[in-house]
């Protein structure tokens, strides 16, 4: 069964700060993978251990669940991702 996604606004900024072929292939991963099976990412430790990370080439998706699907919390680089988020 296919989940629901749902992004926060701040994603949107996430988006544009991203190369268009990235953001391409990042929707289609978000579209096909996370929405079909949305376990497939690595679980965060420590104060966020609510979140989880999907990896997209050098690209990390952030998301959590609700409950209507899944919330898509962040999408950055990976050198960034994580310090800019925490």
């Amino acid at each position: 069964m296919k989940s629901k996604v749902l992004y926060k606004e701040s994603v949107e900024k996430d988006y544009r700060r991203i190369d268009p072929f990235q953001r391409i292939r990042i929707k289609k991963k978000i579209d096909n993978d996370l929405a079909n099976n949305p376990h497939t990412g690595k679980q965060l430790k420590g104060a966020y251990e609510e979140l989880l990370s999907m990896r997209v080439g050098d690209y990390r998706v952030l998301y959590t669940f609700i409950p209507d699907g899944i919330l898509i919390v962040r999408v950055a680089h990976r050198k960034e991702v994580y310090k800019r988020f925490f």
